[in-house]
Formats: C-alpha cells, structure tokens, sequence
C-alpha cells in the first residue's frame, strides 16, 4: 500500500443566498393571475413529481397541493422522470419515497400507472406523455432549472426537459435519446410544444437552487410563457452551479454517486467527463483518475454514471441492480457510462489503485482531492500539492489530517 498525503478540509464560499419562508415563495410564485386563475373547482390536476434530489421537494409538492385544493380542485402526483425506475409500475413509486415524497408527505396520492398515451409528433417521432396527466383536467409541471449533464441548448434541465422527457416515461426517454446528443438540442422543445398544445397544462413551478443546494428562487409561469422563460432561467442557474475549486489533479475521490445527485450519477461539469461516442471531452477540469466508493442509498442501485469512474470497490458493485441501471442507458443510448471499472476490494484499496496507476512517481506532491459527491462541493478535502494549486481562494477548515480507513480498509462516509 502507499503512504497516502494528510488531506486538509477546506471550504469554498459559493453562493448561499437561499428561500427561508418557503410557503410565501410557493404561495407568491403561484399568485399571479395567469397561473391561479386556470385553476378551477372540481379539477384534478396532476402535479409532476421527478427523481432528483431537489432541496425540500416534498415540502415544495405538499405546499403546492395544498394550494391547489383550497382552490377547490383535488392534486395527484404523477411520477415524471423517463426511464428512471424501469419503466415499471413500483420503481418510479419506490424511487420517489425514497426522496420522501408520498401520499402521506405530500397529502396527494402518487399515480402508479406507468402507461402513456402518444399525442403527436415532433420531427417525425412520436410524443408520449404519461397516460394519468394527459387524462386529467390540469397539469403543473415542477422541476428544478439546471444545465444538463449531456447535452447544451437553450433548453437542458428543467421544465421542458420534464415536459418532453419527464412525463414521457420510458419510451418516450428512448425516443428522444436514440437520436443523439446533438438532437436532444433541437428535439426537445418541440417535443415540449406538442405537450403544451395536446395536453391540460396550467402552469409551470421553476426551482433554483444556489451554490450549497439549496432553493434560493421558485417562480410560477403560465403555461404559454414557458418555452419563453425558461433560458433565462437556464443562464441565472448556470452561474449558481458550484464547480470544483482547481483545474487539474491527478486523482479525484468520490464518496458516493448517485441518479438522486446527478442525472449522470456524477455531474459531468463538475469532474470533466462527457463519456459519449463521437462527442468531445471537457477541456476543464483535468482529472486523471476518478475513483468511486459508493453508490448513494437514494439512487435505488442506479449506477448510471460509474462508467465514468477508473476505480471503484465491490460494495459499488454488488449494490448495483442492472434492471434500472441498464434501463437509463439503453433510453439514453450512452453504454459506456455503465461500464463497470476495475472493482477493489476496499476503499483503501481503490483509492491506492488510482493513485498508483496515476503516473505520479513522488506521492509527497501528488494532487489529490475528495468530494462526498458532485452535488455537495463547498467542502471538501485536498492533498498540499493541490492545495497550493486552487484556482479559487478558499478557507482551510483543518489539516493536515491522515486518512481515517477502518481495520478492513474501509472509509466511514457521512
């Protein structure tokens, strides 16, 4: 084994400005006229719900179902997230409690039915939308406005992407991801459009998180605004996005991935892998070796994204289920993201295989760092070599401190 270099913890001061009355934001969000004079008494309206994980989510759902009913009409939520879950009628369900979202949480029931109906076409391919929100008498898309992992447009992650892919399910994630990353771009509001014009949609909740994942903004749009709003809303989240605080290291240590954290298990703007066929890398950051320790209780055995890992351990491994694993990629059509690398049997171990085969002979001034995940950066830990090299000032929280491995070899990770 080699004698791996103290870590000192450090944090970065990112963004931290955050919503601290979150009824009054949801209540102000959905009080213009345009957004609360859709919905009438006797309505039932379908509230998406996907499965990432969105700062206070189910608080955010239940504010917003309760508002709903005091307007007379009775919510539901509908699971939109595509392909995560399987397709199946109990993944989508089982994914959302596992965000706390439920019956009982949110005091709306969760459609189970994982059917859709095609409503049209966009481009030439068919437009599916989940068969429970075509049917009712509204919609309210909710969602949470980030760039995407994939792909770059005026549309990436947020209420069209929930439109076109969210409440398509599975098939409709495989439609629009067969045709390339290049597609999605251009495929994507169309698609939206079909769903606006064929289906009951009322209105759209944007959720902005700042740089330490919280909400710092919700903003209510009416349905026939959103296509308009949303790529102001795409740049405002852009520049909140926390990113890691130095341009290069020889290894990078990630304690958890997860579909909960990232819709590719890890951001890929945040380690600088793309990993899809024919499309080009990142130029920044420049990270060598990435190994991986965990996936994250919440991702429900989706591994989607170890592939963009080097390293990682046998707990990774058996606590992968194929089924909805193998589903995201085949919706996605980007296979090497699920390639399972080099499996160690311990942390100490994977962390000593990337460091190893780093091609950095003298490991007194190899750059080294450590995340919990791609999702919580703020802190974090860095070797004094990488120390020396941030490109962001930064405070040094403690340290130097050795590495804490348990008699297995193993890391207690919070």
């Amino acid at each position: 084994m080699s004698i791996l270099p103290g870590m000192y913890r450090i944090r970065q001061h990112l963004d931290a400005e955050q919503v601290t009355d979150l009824a009054g934001a949801v209540g102000l969000a959905l009080a213009d006229g345009s957004v609360a004079d859709r919905i009438r008494p006797g309505m039932k309206v379908a509230l998406t719900a996907g499965s990432r994980g969105i700062d206070r989510i189910a608080e955010v759902l239940r504010l917003i179902a309760d508002w709903v009913r005091r307007r007379g009409a009775s919510p539901f939520l509908v699971p939109a997230m595509g392909s995560h879950g399987g397709g199946t009628p109990g993944g989508p369900v089982q994914l959302l409690a596992a965000l706390g979202i439920t019956e009982d949480t949110v005091g709306a029931p969760v459609a189970s039915d994982p059917r859709t109906l095609v409503l049209g076409q966009a481009k030439g391919l068919p437009v599916h939308c989940s068969r429970a929100a075509a049917e009712a008498d509204g919609i309210v898309v909710v969602n949470r406005i980030k760039p995407h992992t994939s792909c770059s447009g005026q549309y990436e992650s947020g209420l069209v992407k929930m439109l076109a892919v969210g409440l398509g399910g599975r098939e409709g994630a495989a439609c629009i991801h067969k045709h390339g990353v290049d597609a999605i771009a251009q495929i994507l509001p169309e698609m939206a459009r079909v769903v606006l014009r064929e289906a009951p949609v009322l209105a759209g909740v944007a959720l902005l998180e700042n740089g330490v994942d919280r909400l710092k903004r919700i903003e209510g749009i009416p349905a026939d605004r959103i296509l308009d709003r949303e790529p102001g809303l795409l740049e405002e989240a852009r520049g909140l996005c926390p990113m890691l605080p130095f341009e290069e290291a020889d290894v990078l240590v990630v304690d958890y991935l997860g579909k909960d954290l990232s819709g590719t298990g890890m951001d890929t703007h945040v380690i600088g892998r793309l990993f899809i066929a024919g499309e080009p890398e990142p130029e920044r950051p420049r990270i060598k070796r990435i190994a991986v320790l965990r996936i994250s209780p919440g991702s429900g055995g989706n591994a989607y994204g170890v592939g963009l890992a080097d390293v990682t351990t046998r707990a990774v491994v058996h606590a992968i289920d194929p089924m909805t694993t193998h589903a995201n990629a085949l919706a996605s059509t980007f296979v090497e993201r699920v390639r399972v690398p080099m499996s160690l049997p311990s942390d100490r171990e994977a962390i000593d295989a990337a460091v190893s085969t780093c091609n950095h002979p003298d490991l007194s001034t190899i750059k080294l760092g450590r995340i919990r995940d791609t999702r919580h950066v703020e802190e974090l830990h860095v070797s004094e070599s990488l120390l020396n090299g941030l490109s962001k000032p930064v405070e040094i929280l403690e340290g130097p401190v050795d590495w804490a491995f348990d008699e297995e070899g193993n890391l207690s990770l919070a």
